[in-house]
């Protein structure tokens, strides 16, 4: 078995692969105040509960974003599975060429999702996944990843609407029925959901016209990927597990499979 681990801003999430299926997912709030061992005691405690072996894990892949938990996980698997796991960054065999100003810079989880876009459906493949912040992925027919957009995510948007007004509430981020609001609460959801829509068909539209691949297949993933979904035809694929497929193929790539 393969574990893949991808720590996000907001969560950590797991994958363990058995060959080519993944067979468990589980997740964990962000919290980089956690030691190993507590990382590590959480980590055992899913194997347990779903009855899987931890010496049966042959190999682990990270990707992280947190650089301040990122020792505190690879001391966490060396305890837990006496492995040292395979940590996306440059120099790491992908299969996909990166050709920006500097390919450091570009977050190992849009590695991973170019990765599994590209391989998994085809290119050329816009990645878009929508988390803390909402990224834009774009690689072109030959697997050259050679454009990108961040934008603020929707709960980020959401944050900054409620902490800096004084009268307006913290609300469930939902669609409404009607853009049409006739409440407060109604017309934050409005404005926060057709917002965003309206932010991701038009960079969908300029990335296509721009980099000359108007044929080039939306792939969506992350969090809030089945509320902006909902309300625009523009997204072509929605793979939930999209990041945690491309570690797994990071992964076999680095270790002749």
């Amino acid at each position: 078995m393969i574990l893949v681990i991808d720590i996000g801003n907001s969560t950590c999430k797991f994958g363990l692969f058995y060959k080519n299926e993944i067979v468990a997912v589980w997740k964990a709030v962000t919290r980089d105040q956690k030691t190993s061992d507590e990382y590590g005691i959480l980590i055992h405690s899913w194997f347990q509960q779903n009855k899987f072996d931890p010496a049966n894990v042959k190999g682990v892949v990270l990707s992280s974003v947190v650089p301040n938990l990122t020792h505190s996980f690879v001391n966490a698997i060396s305890k837990t599975f006496n492995l040292t796991p395979l940590i996306v960054k440059a120099g790491v065999k992908t299969g996909i060429a990166i050709q920006v100003d500097d390919p450091r810079e570009v977050g190992s989880d849009r590695i991973a999702d170019v990765v599994a876009g590209f391989y998994l459906y085809g290119g050329p493949c816009l990645v878009m996944d929508f988390g803390t912040a909402t990224t834009f992925n774009l690689a072109n027919g030959d697997g050259v990843f050679h454009a990108a957009v961040t934008s603020p995510g929707i709960q980020i948007s959401a944050d900054a609407l409620w902490s800096k007004t004084a009268m307006l509430p913290h609300i469930e981020i939902a669609c409404p029925p009607s853009i049409l609001a006739k409440n407060t609460v109604t017309s934050m959801q409005a404005g926060l959901v057709y917002g965003h829509v309206g932010q991701v068909e038009y960079i969908i539209k300029k990335m296509r016209e721009e980099a000359q691949c108007e044929d080039a297949k939306v792939i969506a993933t992350g969090g809030y990927a089945q509320i902006i979904r909902a309300k625009t035809d523009i997204i072509d694929i929605y793979d939930p597990l999209l990041t945690l497929k491309g570690l797994k193929l990071i992964w076999d790539k680095n270790n002749g499979r």
